[in-house]
């Protein structure tokens, strides 16, 4: 237990604590409180369009700064030394991200009618909801920008404020919206808060307006966009592919059970998504950068195997509790109304279990740079995540896509086993004296 103890506390809880706690709890305090609105002011059948225009939104956004942001972040720290370097760096980023932010944000406008179409169907007419998720675009590609020159400088103090007091202002501006407009209030809000931060990202960033004086045409290098590429590749697998997915399921559901099911379903992807990021946090603020200085199989398996026993332990008892405390969970976060969520949380909990433990030896995938190998089994996961779904929810109701979500992961699991099975369970040779 004394190891334990140690390895939390010095190797995740401390590093969580002191970088990213107060944005996790500000993230998961306002999702509460949003989630709460949209239950009392909406009701279900909103809940269900909610959810539908946030994947999409998720993924135009991803398709806009076309996955820049991890690449862009490591090249800065790289060369942030290096002036002539740091100039092409964030020309050619502020440039691509600009030509195909502009370039979507047209698309959006120009096709608001057959996006209403395949979110919400012809029975409802947001298509202005569209148009304005397409005028707020360029300022979340801005924001993007900036918060990666900041953290390439690793200016975390700053860039931890600047996401706390976005998300309360996103809050706040969400609360009044559904208040006074309901349904439609609840959607603007939904493509409009992840814009608004750049009015406080700006105050961030003006100690570093010495660079934008590197933004030049003719700074734009071919090499950088090279090496951003297995960047943009993955963002458009991971970041657009699955959103979409998640989408084309929930359609599905409407049109086959019903709206209300479909809203029954994206609150429960509600409450996985607050209880996942405290775990995913640590294993991005500890996993990856370890798994970056590993060069053996020795230690890999030792992080690995440490990990499982150590915060998956903790992570599966608040699963648990969160199990026989789900009665209380739906009246709290959401209302009485969606008392049948509650028959959803088995399969979605177990799923999420047997997702952390994928996950955490999939980063090894991003650690040592294997974007081929990461790409194939995304894929893989996308498309049995829609398939197991739709086989299920035919068979079991709304309680498939849980199903299918569990299943589909399972399998993810089982693969990324075998693909580092040598690493994990094969024989290590010792090394000569």
């Amino acid at each position: 237990m004394k190891n334990l103890i140690k390895y939390i506390n010095t190797n995740v809880l401390f590093k969580v604590v002191h970088l990213n706690s107060a944005t996790i709890a500000t993230k998961i305090i306002a999702g509460i409180l949003t989630s709460k609105a949209i239950a009392v002011f909406i009701g279900v059948e909103g809940m269900a369009l909610i959810g539908n225009l946030r994947n999409f939104v998720s993924a135009i956004q991803s398709f806009a700064i076309l996955g820049f942001y991890n690449g862009f972040v490591k090249t800065i720290g790289k060369c942030k030394d290096d002036v002539v370097a740091l100039g092409k760096t964030i020309s050619t980023t502020y440039y691509l991200g600009f030509f195909s932010t502009i370039l979507i944000a047209f698309v959006c406008y120009y096709n608001a009618e057959f996006i209403n179409d395949f979110l919400f169907s012809e029975n409802y007419n947001f298509a202005y909801v569209i148009q304005v998720l397409a005028l707020a675009l360029p300022f979340y590609s801005l924001n993007m920008f900036c918060f990666g020159i900041m953290n390439g400088f690793s200016n975390y103090r700053m860039l931890l404020i600047i996401n706390i007091i976005g998300q309360i202002l996103g809050l706040l501006v969400t609360l009044y919206l559904i208040y006074i407009e309901h349904i439609d209030g609840a959607l603007v809000a939904a493509v409009i808060a992840p814009s608004l931060i750049f009015l406080i990202t700006l105050v961030g960033i003006i100690n570093r307006r010495n660079l934008m004086k590197e933004i030049k045409m003719s700074s734009v290098s071919l090499d950088v966009l090279k090496n951003f590429t297995p960047y943009i590749v993955m963002a458009m697998v991971t970041s657009v592919a699955l959103p979409l997915t998640t989408i084309m399921i929930r359609n599905f559901i409407i049109e086959e059970l019903g709206i209300k099911q479909a809203g029954y379903w994206e609150a429960m992807n509600r409450v996985s998504d607050y209880y996942l990021m405290f775990v995913t946090s640590i294993m991005t603020l500890y996993i990856i950068p370890r798994f970056s200085e590993i060069d053996n199989k020795k230690d890999f398996r030792k992080e690995v195997f440490g990990f499982y026993r150590s915060v998956l332990p903790i992570f599966g008892l608040g699963l648990i509790l969160i199990y026989f405390l789900r009665p209380y969970i739906v009246t709290l976060v959401f209302s009485e109304e969606f008392q049948p969520v509650e028959d959803l949380f088995f399969w979605q909990l177990l799923g999420d279990f047997v997702k952390v433990s994928s996950i955490v030896i999939a980063y090894q995938f991003l650690a040592k740079k294997m974007f081929a190998q990461f790409i194939v089994i995304e894929i893989f996961l996308v498309l049995m995540l829609y398939l197991t779904s739709i086989y299920l929810i035919d068979i079991y109701g709304v309680k498939g896509a849980v199903m299918g979500h569990f299943f589909s992961y399972l399998m993810h699991f089982l693969i990324v086993l075998l693909v580092f099975s040598s690493s994990l369970f094969g024989v290590i040779q010792q090394k000569k004296p």
